[in-house]
């Protein structure tokens, strides 16, 4: 009698923890599969923006299934969706590199194809000697046709929302603050490189010694202390095609954010030691995030279909790189098209360099954004000391 009431107790209870589980896992996956929760509009720094905030549409369900992914795979089950796995800490400090599989839906990929098409007309090809990125005649050099750079993807009203959707999109806001930290923002305008048949690519560059002088490059550093990883500038490419094995494109060297020392001659033309040299296959959704301070390039495109990415760069919450953020047209912020339909979350990662505690938004598990705050008596002293809210 008492087995079988044990097995009973212990029955109810897997039934009782299964249900709360599916009902907490059913909340959080509507919450993420709407495409949009509406609240009220509010402004700043004379801008109108919508409260709407943004999670995956269509096949969210599907991307919840598949919570992390690395180099290796989709790392199953068990943690935690917005922290930086354990292995994916692992895998992104040996390495310099990981990429999230599938981030985007075939839909996204199509309609950011589709954006790209209705824009192609303004493309720039990199034809002028001063404009490229290889030297002549290299591993790769390609066969004569330039690099084609389009930019202003956050200007183009309704056709940026899926570009946008980068910024602060829940597959990956777990790596951005796992790698740069709460309160990270964008520190670069995003730009699409597209690579026809026989383009060039880009010798290797970057480095936390950088792999052409020797120099400690500080503006792009990486560093791990204590166990906290951080990147000083990280890019961050949305694929947008297949990238098989041997079709060029973007290549890296493995483990080069850690190295003490310049490259050999000739490695950053890609006509020593290819043997480490990687480019990886990655499929059109999927992202690659790589530490500025890991020695990268590209190497030239040989498929017959276009090669399309969308580049962007990423920074701790005080570090900054490119200044775009202030603008003369805006005075301490972006172009100003640039913030049309963004969501509070969207909208914190423009936020300028200045540090958390000084009311910086930090993006919550649910998507919303909270203040990092000191205390209101702080803040007051500060305001009866220099007549300012901040110091």
């Amino acid at each position: 009698m008492q087995i079988i009431t044990m097995v009973f107790f212990l029955a109810t209870t897997t039934r009782r923890i299964s249900s709360f589980s599916i009902r907490s896992a059913s909340t959080f996956l509507l919450k993420t599969s709407t495409s949009a929760i509406s609240k009220p509009f509010f402004k700043k720094n004379g801008h109108k923006y919508s409260r709407t905030i943004p999670f995956p549409s269509s096949k969210a369900l599907d991307h919840s299934s598949r919570i992390m992914s690395s180099i290796n795979g989709a790392v199953e089950g068990g943690e935690n969706p917005f922290k930086m796995s354990e292995d994916d800490r692992y895998i992104f400090d040996l390495n310099g590199y990981i990429i999230i599989r599938g981030v985007l839906t075939p839909d996204e990929v199509t309609a950011a194809n589709e954006a790209i098409s209705a824009h192609e007309t303004i493309m720039i090809e990199r034809t002028d000697g001063h404009l490229r990125n290889t030297v002549s005649n290299t591993s790769f050099s390609g066969t004569g046709p330039g690099r084609k750079d389009l930019g202003q993807v956050f200007q183009w009203g309704p056709d940026s929302i899926t570009f946008k959707s980068i910024l602060a999109h829940p597959r990956l806001v777990p790596y951005f603050h796992g790698i740069l930290g709460k309160g990270y923002r964008m520190d670069h305008q995003p730009f699409v490189i597209a690579s026809d048949k026989g383009a060039e690519g880009f010798k290797l560059h970057g480095g936390t010694i950088d792999c052409g002088s020797g120099a400690y490059n500080h503006d792009i550093a990486y560093s791990c202390h204590n166990g906290q990883i951080r990147s000083a500038l990280l890019g961050c490419s949305l694929i947008l095609c297949d990238h098989d094995e041997g079709s060029g494109g973007f290549c890296i060297v493995p483990g080069s954010h850690k190295s003490n020392f310049k490259m050999p001659a000739g490695m950053t033309n890609g006509d020593r030691y290819q043997e480490f040299i990687v480019q990886p296959q990655t499929k059109a959704g999927d992202v690659v995030l790589f530490s500025e301070g890991t020695v990268h390039g590209a190497t030239a495109w040989n498929r017959d279909y276009q090669r399309r990415i969308c580049l962007y760069r990423f920074s701790p919450a005080t570090q900054v790189y490119g200044r775009s953020y202030f603008s003369e047209e805006e005075g301490c912020a972006w172009p100003k098209k640039m913030y049309d339909n963004l969501t509070p979350a969207q909208m914190a990662v423009l936020e300028a360099p200045y540090a958390n505690r000084l009311d910086r938004p930090e993006i919550q598990e649910d998507g919303s954004i909270k203040e990092s705050s000191r205390n209101a008596r702080k803040t007051q002293h500060d305001r009866d000391l220099f007549g300012t809210k901040y110091f």
